[in-house]
């Protein structure tokens, strides 16, 4: 299904500088942000860079100690039941009732949620049908693997067809194959439901997320889609190359194919006359073509020519790098200072 339209969705969160402290620590410093219907969202950060804290406030368990949080236009702060009912949330180690059934828990749940007894009916069969529980439905949860209790807490965050679901870790403890199924559960709610998941496997949020909300020291350091924070972020692509032949003319002949083209590193010749180099740019531009068009025409020969994206975990360390560089340059510069100065 397709991505939500970011023109025309409406928005289902609105978030305006939220701050959370806790004993005059800020565990959220001034976050804003927006999701529109439809779109899956990923929320990154390190370990206590204020991640759960602004899931629980989203979904109205915590309170906020200054800001706005709407759910579907409904401010969560005074009308707490109200935007619970358009939030669908699976927090981190969901707890679950280890002597119920399946089948009883996600009935008993869809009845808290007010569902009606016969539209309940239906869409308990779906639900168990989409996280793949039919068959094993009358299974005592205590029993569950932990990936069989993951796809239980996401039948339950999805079972009311709220128009928001939240996600904290939801493949956490989950094996390659568990990890696949979670993935594609979530990647069917698009287009659907707005979904905002955290978790510590990058490459699960890149391939699933349409866009990436990067968190530390309570600040949101980066936001886009994962393109746009590689080039927010890294601003460089890389091109790899094995060539035989002049390798210090490469700068000069390069200039005609891009002028942001530019010689990296090079090492060799290996025994074969080959030269490993690596190229930047700051063009999004498709190159590999012109590349190989020119390198061939000054009479270059070419072993191997590829282009290295950089994955979100390398956008990940960069900006949380950079944001703790930012926050350490007073203190760094106040270090620096003669003691008289520093006050």
């Amino acid at each position: 299904m397709p991505t939500a339209d970011p023109e025309t969705a409406p928005l289902t969160i609105e978030v305006e500088h939220l701050v959370k402290t806790y004993g005059g620590i800020a565990a959220v410093n001034d976050v804003s942000f927006t999701v529109r219907r439809g779109e899956i969202v990923g929320l990154l950060g390190p370990n206590g860079a204020g991640k759960s804290t602004t899931m629980r406030i989203l979904t109205g368990f915590l309170p906020a100690t200054s800001g706005i949080v709407r759910i579907c236009g409904i401010p969560v702060a005074s009308r707490t039941d109200e935007a619970k009912r358009h939030i669908g949330y699976m927090p981190e180690n969901n707890p679950l009732p280890e002597d119920m059934r399946i089948n009883e828990y996600l009935y008993y749940r869809g009845r808290l949620k007010e569902m009606p007894r016969e539209k309940l009916h239906a869409r308990l069969d779906e639900v168990l049908e989409l996280c793949d529980l039919k068959r094993i439905r009358h299974r005592i949860i205590g029993k569950l693997s932990k990936g069989m209790r993951q796809r239980v807490g996401i039948a339950e965050a999805i079972l009311g067809e709220p128009e928001v679901i939240i996600m904290d870790e939801p493949t956490i403890g989950l094996d390659p194959h568990q990890i696949l199924i979670v993935r594609d559960l979530i990647g069917g709610l698009r287009g659907r439901m707005s979904v905002i998941i955290s978790s510590h496997i990058l490459p699960e949020i890149e391939v699933t997320c349409d866009r990436v909300l990067i968190i530390n020291g309570g600040r949101f350091v980066a936001q886009g889609t994962p393109a746009e924070l590689r080039r927010e972020v890294l601003g460089r692509t890389h091109y790899e190359l094995e060539i035989a032949g002049d390798v210090a003319a490469l700068p000069a002949m390069l200039a005609g194919v891009d002028t942001a083209l530019a010689v990296q590193m090079t090492s060799g010749p290996d025994d074969a006359g080959f030269h490993a180099v690596i190229l930047t740019t700051t063009s999004d531009r498709e190159l590999g073509e012109s590349l190989l068009a020119a390198l061939t025409a000054k009479s270059y020969r070419v072993r191997a020519l590829s282009r290295t994206h950089p994955t979100l975990e390398d956008v990940f360390l960069a900006a949380t790098r950079r944001s703790w560089d930012i926050v350490d340059a007073p203190a760094k510069r106040e270090a620096g200072r003669p003691s008289s100065e520093v006050r």
